[in-house]
């Protein structure tokens, strides 16, 4: 499934992996006069393969660990880890590589939306249980559990019960999950919503 956005007289179709599949320029009909589409690996520089199908664009796709944190650094969202590091494959780091973009929005909309300040202290990297809606997949992220955080989960959203391990949790409108984990706050984000 492809998502496809116009681009001045193109249009372009992105997935999660970075891989970008593009239109050939409509006057391009040396073989067909049906368009064709090129594919092109962002990726292709780390070795990475494309497997299985390709995904939707726009704020499904993953970004890098210098997006992501331009990002969350324009907004005013600190990170921290107990390793003064991003490694992905290190589980003392707080990483955001892969991260989805809506997953970074998210964090931007709590961040307006609450007033709260924010410190992610769970991202991408390993030492996270896994599935699809995983930190590892770039759904989730981890905030350090304050006072005005707590209270704006407490006071705006919807409490849905227990999670297996016994975590309270919390659905927003938009049908993110925030579940209490003790020392932090473990959100999902389905959407770029809080």
């Amino acid at each position: 499934m492809f998502a496809a956005r116009s681009i001045g007289q193109g249009t372009c179709m992105e997935s999660i992996s970075g891989t970008t599949l593009t239109p050939v320029h409509p006057t391009d009909r040396a073989v067909s006069r049906r368009p064709r589409l090129r594919l092109r690996t962002a990726a292709a520089g780390l070795g990475l393969a494309v497997v299985g199908s390709i995904g939707v664009a726009g704020a499904a796709s993953a970004v890098s660990q210098a997006s992501a944190a331009s990002q969350l650094s324009a907004a005013g969202i600190t990170w921290s880890s107990s390793g003064g590091c991003t490694d992905r494959n290190n589980s003392t780091c707080t990483s955001f590589e892969g991260i989805r973009q809506a997953t970074i929005d998210g964090a931007k909309t709590l961040k307006s939306a609450s007033g709260c300040g924010l410190n992610i202290t769970g991202g991408t990297e390993t030492g996270h249980a896994t599935g699809t809606y995983s930190h590892s997949t770039g759904y989730k992220l981890d905030f350090s559990r304050t006072t005005c955080l707590t209270n704006w989960v407490h006071n705006t959203y919807t409490y849905i019960g227990l999670r297996s391990d016994g975590a309270a949790q919390y659905q927003s409108a938009s049908g993110n999950i925030y579940a209490d984990e003790g020392s932090h706050w473990d959100v999902l984000y389905y959407t770029c919503g809080c």
